[in-house]
């Protein structure tokens, strides 16, 4: 049974009495850094939740618009020397507000659009058509800028193209590899499938390349995060229950993704939040948690040797860590990829594992201070000298591209799947 009806503020009472107040978390919180005030950073936040907990402080728009200034983007877990889980801790308290409050208007106009893949498709074929209405071109720098302000995006965002064609309508569900390699469940996320369906081109070919046999479900929703990002666990509840039912359909050896956000939900957050929720999930989570894997992981894994081919262009390459493959431990298996292929050289950037600043619905809701904390990365990679910086999340890709082209640069933003594919495919 759900228990709904408990303050989600309780789950996390004994984490919020391990924090002792040292402020260890103000030299490596990205929020911090834009902010500069204590409510921003994690000591702060834990303050308020125990505050909310005894409910001895008015909800008003203040104490929400603190709770929102988060990025959840574990520097401050990693980072903390009594291993306190502030990112499940601010998870319980958008929670426990929305419960109370209610939801914003924005996001509940988020979980209205991530609830329905079909609803998702309309709009994005709409934008697709109706584009150049209400963007135009800058042809300098290959960037959509508004013609005219919205709320939450303004003109001066950059802002990538809908694909015409979403990925999940160019291929079958189900496509043969060869006999006794592994088969591959692949969940593609919103970004890949509506924005850079090329990333999950890449991917595909580059497993084909191995003989595994890709699965590519046709119902997976939405993984949920914008709406976990606003406290609306209902909606992140019936998601999870609705790609659990896809992604169980196949009998496979693994689940991949290559969106860093969608797997960091698939092997995190749906056991760590969903499953304590709803313990009748709970066992069902842990088992999709221990299948799924990042797509340059099991690349990396399953013997991926560039070096037997490499037909693409020479170049050196910067790398960014996504937040949700550094908290899995997942930095070295991207490097050694592109390390091992022809033809690109490798350079390390300052803070290749800080925050670019996206954070989900932090990057709208937040936008001046989201590029705030982008600032630096952008420096960081101009600096690096590279010609191009990979990632492994298309969510960040998107940042690091609206960065550089606000800073005037022509670095070029890939995922590492593509790059791979370009490289050892002649893609």
């Amino acid at each position: 049974m759900s228990d709904q009806t408990t303050d989600p503020l309780q789950r996390v009472e004994e984490e919020l009495k391990k924090c002792v107040k040292c402020g260890a978390c103000r030299a490596n919180c990205p929020a911090f850094t834009a902010f500069q005030r204590e409510p921003a950073v994690a000591r702060g936040k834990i303050a308020l939740a125990q505050h909310l907990l005894k409910d001895d402080i008015d909800l008003d728009d203040q104490t929400y618009l603190a709770m929102s200034k988060c990025l959840l983007c574990g520097s401050c877990v990693e980072k903390c020397p009594n291993n306190v889980a502030t990112d499940e801790i601010v998870i319980a308290a958008r929670e426990a507000l929305a419960q109370r409050r209610g939801l914003t208007t924005f996001h509940k106009a988020v979980g209205q659009v991530i609830q329905s893949r079909t609803r998702m498709k309309l709009g994005a074929k709409a934008a697709a058509l109706l584009g150049p209405l209400f963007f135009r071109k800058v042809p300098e720098t290959s960037g959509l800028r508004l013609r005219f302000p919205l709320p939450f995006v303004g003109t001066k965002r950059y802002i990538p193209a809908i694909a015409k064609t979403p990925l999940l309508d160019r291929y079958p569900e189900v496509i043969e590899g060869q006999p006794g390699k592994p088969r591959i469940v692949f969940f593609v996320g919103c970004m890949t499938n509506f924005v850079y369906p090329r990333v999950g081109v890449a991917t595909v070919k580059l497993f084909q390349h191995l003989g595994c046999t890709v699965i590519i479900p046709k119902d997976q929703q939405c993984c949920g995060l914008p709406g976990m990002s606003g406290g609306d666990l209902a909606t992140v509840r019936q998601l999870a229950e609705q790609n659990l039912t896809a992604l169980e359909r196949y009998q496979a050896d693994y689940v991949m993704s290559a969106c860093a956000t969608c797997g960091g939900a698939l092997h995190k957050l749906y056991p760590l939040v969903i499953g304590k929720r709803n313990p009748e999930l709970k066992e069902r989570l842990e088992a999709l948690a221990k299948k799924t894997v990042d797509a340059a992981q099991l690349l990396h894994q399953l013997g991926l040797k560039p070096a037997e081919t490499g037909a693409g262009a020479t170049g050196t390459v910067t790398y960014h860590d996504p937040c949700h493959l550094r908290t899995r431990k997942l930095t070295s298996q991207p490097r050694e990829l592109i390390q091992a292929t022809p033809g690109l050289e490798l350079v390390e950037m300052e803070g290749a594992d800080r925050c670019c600043g996206l954070g989900g619905t932090f990057n709208v809701y937040h936008y001046g201070s989201s590029m705030t904390i982008n600032d630096v990365k952008s420096e960081a990679i101009i600096a690096s000298g590279a010609d191009a910086v990979a990632t492994g999340c298309p969510g960040c890709m998107m940042q690091l591209d609206d960065g550089l082209k606000q800073h005037g640069s022509t670095v070029e933003v890939v995922h590492t799947v593509e790059l791979l594919a370009r490289q050892l495919l002649g893609e």
